[in-house]
Order: structure tokens, then sequence, then C-alpha cells
């Protein structure tokens, strides 16, 4: 099998990349912006020209007024603003780069440079003390200059400036970058806010990364970040283009190569990447449904009959060979009524002829809808410490072991626990929101020895040894319960089967294809009936075509 993914990099990597291609391999900084740059202003000149998406704001007529009488100066001056504010008169559409005084804004001011050579309007604000600039800003500052531009300081209270900004066709923000860890203030917050409060049809570019999003956790610093509709970011992506508020934040990411030497990208210790995509290997034709995986589930409670359900049928569309269902009694005829090719059965009385039929099977699956009924519990408890093969805990196996974490630590065979952030707060008794998520899950991964997989916006996957992986499909119209069971049951299912798993290794890696491709089963569905009327079972009718696909 294989796998679609990226590194994904932390601000200290990155610092350090850096570093090492200036002073192992002699490459100039300024090469390294001005490539860079050179990304960015391919970008801006691409959104520009694509179906014309300045022309709303040149054929838009905006007039400023005043009230009461005006002096001679007065009246000028608001003729002055009204012919700024109106741009169908320019003869090529503004763009507006504003800057930092760190080398994300010598980013900025370079990529000024390049679009004013091509002829466009640009402007270039300096956001901060000319006097803080870094060398390198400097140097493109000087450049901008000799091609005839000027990096104008910024003031808030200058009309003037924040009408040109406003009303430009394409907004450069190239304020901060990667190297920011605290909430924007000053003139700073009020260049962000001009960024976000601009025209729909005046798109912003981010270099590296938006201005106010965390780069390591991707989370909003105070009271504002920029929302960019492109992300330009440079060699590799950021760990904050995909968490938290920062996946929105980012809009469409754009990964370049900026001339840091591939050696120096392959010799980095990196645990973390994204996971894109797969390609499920043609099976044996001399082959049986045992050779695929005899999946137990133990699920289900009264009022919570779908779960169950959802599990087996999650696991058999993908791929499991066997599927047993364990369910209480209470339940069972339901269940056997909603049943096709799984095979459900009323729970067995005690605790010895349950394992006894769950330890001939690959994998087990304990919680979905099973209830929090303390005797319940008690057996999910007995399980994890009995059986010998893999286990998914999902839901109410979760809870069971809320206070007996040591039930984990354990075992020998993988664990699989899918929370979400409450579950895992639960678990753990950390507070919410959760401060950082990543972290947070790889220290849980790590300290237990499981497969931790933090449901949420973007999918967290664990594993013990360290390495994680971060989910990039799904979208919002899988939160509705149900959805999760499914995961439940992807999950076992490829576990189960043989010719995928074969080392220990395997098993986090599989973990984590199992998230993809119930995130782009959720993502067909959404696209055929919408994120608000799919429901969980056009998830199941829609794992064929990824995996097919895939």
């Amino acid at each position: 099998m294989t796998t679609c993914g990226r590194f994904v990099a932390t601000a200290a990597q990155m610092k350090e990349l850096d570093r090492l291609a200036i002073e192992q391999e002699g490459i100039s900084s300024l090469a390294l912006m001005e490539q860079a740059a050179q990304a960015v202003a391919d970008v801006v000149e691409e959104l520009l020209t694509k179906q014309q998406r300045y022309a709303p704001i040149g054929t838009k007529t905006v007039i400023l007024c005043a009230r009461g009488e005006l002096s001679d100066e007065d009246r000028e001056q608001l003729e002055h603003l009204n012919q700024i504010a109106n741009p169908a008169q320019d003869e090529k559409p503004r763009v507006a780069v504003l800057c930092g005084t760190g080398n994300n804004g010598g980013d900025g001011i370079a990529a000024a440079g390049i679009l004013l050579q091509r002829g466009w309007n640009v402007r270039a604000f300096l956001v901060g003390n000319r006097e803080k600039m870094t060398q390198d800003a400097r140097a493109m500052a000087e450049k901008l200059t000799q091609l005839g531009g000027t990096l104008e300081p910024f003031d808030p209270e200058n009309q003037e400036q924040v009408i040109w900004i406003v009303t430009s066709a394409c907004r450069v923000d190239a304020l901060f970058g990667v190297g920011l860890s605290r909430p924007i203030e000053g003139d700073g917050a009020m260049a962000v806010r001009l960024l976000q409060n601009a025209p729909e049809q005046s798109p912003v570019v981010a270099c590296d990364i938006p201005s106010g999003i965390h780069t390591d956790t991707g989370k909003v610093m105070g009271e504002y970040a920029v929302h960019a509709e492109v992300t330009v970011t440079f060699t590799w992506g950021k760990l904050g283009h995909y968490l938290e508020e920062g996946r929105e934040h980012t809009g469409e990411l754009r990964e370049v190569e900026i001339g840091i030497p591939h050696k120096l990208v392959f010799q980095q210790e990196g645990t973390v990447h994204t996971m894109e995509g797969c390609c499920m290997p043609q099976r044996k034709p001399n082959s049986h449904k045992g050779d695929y995986g005899r999946i137990f589930i133990l699920a289900g409670s009264v009022g919570y009959t779908g779960a169950p359900v959802f599990v087996a049928e999650g696991a058999l569309r993908t791929g499991a060979g066997l599927v047993y269902l364990g369910v209480p009694k209470e339940i069972y005829p339901v269940i056997a009524m909603k049943c096709g090719a799984a095979m459900p059965l009323p729970l067995l009385e005690t605790d010895e002829e349950l394992y006894d039929k769950i330890s001939r099977c690959d994998v087990a699956v304990l919680g979905p809808g099973l209830g929090l009924a303390q005797e319940t519990q008690r057996k999910v408890r007995f399980l994890l410490e009995q059986l010998t093969c893999p286990v998914v805990l999902d839901a109410d196996g979760i809870n069971a072991i809320c206070g007996h974490i040591d039930k984990l630590d354990k075992r020998a065979a993988p664990t699989i626990l899918t929370p979400h952030d409450g579950e895992f707060a639960r678990l753990t008794g950390c507070a919410l929101p959760l401060e950082n998520r990543l972290n947070q899950a790889k220290a849980f991964a790590q300290e237990h020895h499981c497969i931790l997989v933090l449901k949420g916006h973007c999918t967290i996957t664990a594993a013990p040894d360290g390495r994680v992986w971060l989910n990039t499909s799904g979208n919002a119209g899988m939160a509705k319960g149900g959805s999760g069971d499914i995961l439940s049951g992807m999950i076992a299912a490829l576990l189960g089967q043989k010719h995928l798993c074969q080392t220990e290794k395997q098993v986090a890696e599989l973990v984590a294809i199992a998230v993809y491709l119930h995130g782009a089963a959720g993502d067909a569905a959404a696209k055929n009936l919408g994120e608000y009327s799919m429901l969980p079972e056009d998830i199941l009718g829609a794992i064929h075509q990824v995996m097919r696909q895939n």
C-alpha cells in the first residue's frame, strides 16, 4: 500500500533549515528571499488575471460625503479621496503589500518590486519601526527604491492610505510570518483589520502563514488574524496551516521550493505528516474471507441501536471478511432485522464466554452506544485486560477507562482510542478547549503506548513511537451522530486484513489511512448531497468510491 502525504514543519524546524542552508551550503539569504518573493508575485498575478477578479471593484462607484460647510481645502481633500476611492480610472488594478520589519516583510517588499517591474499598480507599506528592519529587508527596500517604488510608512490615521488599501484588487500579507508567538497589537493590529475587512473581490495572499496564526498550534493569537484566499508557504507546510483556526485562515495552501537543498529537507527528523491519499493494493485471487479479518463489535444499548449497525457496515464496506456483532439481548431483535452481512448475537452471560468468542477474532471494537452501566463498563475493562488482539475503543469504551487508564499501559497488543475533544478531556482531566491538540495527543499516545485518533476539524492520529498524521479530508457535514461509529468499523477492517497489516509499525499508518478514507467518503457524500442534508448512511454509501479511487 502506498500513501500520499507531506512532512509538516514547526517554526523551530524552519528556522534551523534556513540556518543550515545559509551557513553550511553557502546559499545567500537574499537569494532565498527572492525565490520566495517570486512565488508570491506569481500567485498575486494569477489572482489578478484569473476571471478578471478586479473588475467588480473597478466598475463600482464610491462617493464620500461630508456634513456641514466645507472650506476650499476640505473640498479639495474630499475630491482627492473620492478619486482614490474609485479605482476605475486606474490603468492597472491596485496591489497593496503590507510588510513587517522582519524577513517576512522582506519577502513582501521583494514581491512588490517584482510586481512593479511587471507593470502592476503596486504600493508597499511598512508596518513598524524602520530602524528595526532586518538586514535583508533593508536590502529589498533599497532595491524597491531603485526600481522606482517606495516603502511607505503605514499610518492607520491616513485616510488616503486606508482607502487605497481597501480598494486594492489584491492585498499581500507580509507582516509577521512564522516567528510570531504573541498577539498582534498597535499598528500591526490595525493593518490586520484592514486586510480582514476589504471587499470580497480583493483577495489576500499571505506570505508563509497568515499573520496572527500561531505556527505550531494554528490558534489565533489574541483578537485578530488574517483570512487569506491563498497562502504561499516556503519549502514545507506548517502545523498552523492544518490545525485549529489556522486551517480556515490559510485558504488554499501553496507549498513552493525556494532553493533549499533537498538533502537538508530529508535530514530533518520530522514526525508529523499529512495524510492526503492512499492506493489500496489488489487482493490476491486465491484468498478467502478469513484472510480479510474477523471483526467482533461490542456495541449498542436501549436507545442506541444505530451505533452497532454503523460500525458493522463501516467495517464491511472497508473490506472486512467476517463481522460479528455482540449486542444486549434487549435490542437483539432490532439489530437482527437491520443486519445483512454482519452476524449479530445477543451478549453472552459470563465474562469467560464473551472473551472466548471475541478471542477467536482478529480485531475487537468496544464501546459505540454501549451505555454507562457499571457492569457493562466493567466488562469492557475485563476484555481490555484479557484480549491479545488489536482493540478499538470508541465512545463508551473510552468512558469505561476513565479513572482506569492503567488498563492501557498493561496491554501488549495495539490499542486504538478514537475520542473527540470532550471525551479526551474526560479521560485525561485536562481543560477544554484543549491548549495544544497535537502535542497533547502525541504525549498521550507515547505515555500510554496506544494509538490516539483525536477527532475534529483536523483529526490527529498519534502513534506510540512519536509519529503523527494530520488528516486533510472531511467536512462539517460529518458532524452528525453515527459518523464516528463508521470510522471505528473502518479502522477495525483495515487492521484485520492480513495483506495490509503485517508489521506493528504498519498498524498506526493503517489507522491514519482509515481516518483519511472516512473523511474522503464524507467529502464524496457532501459533494452529492450537500453538508446540511448528508447522513451517516451517505458516508457508508460513498466508501466504495474512495476505496476504488485510492
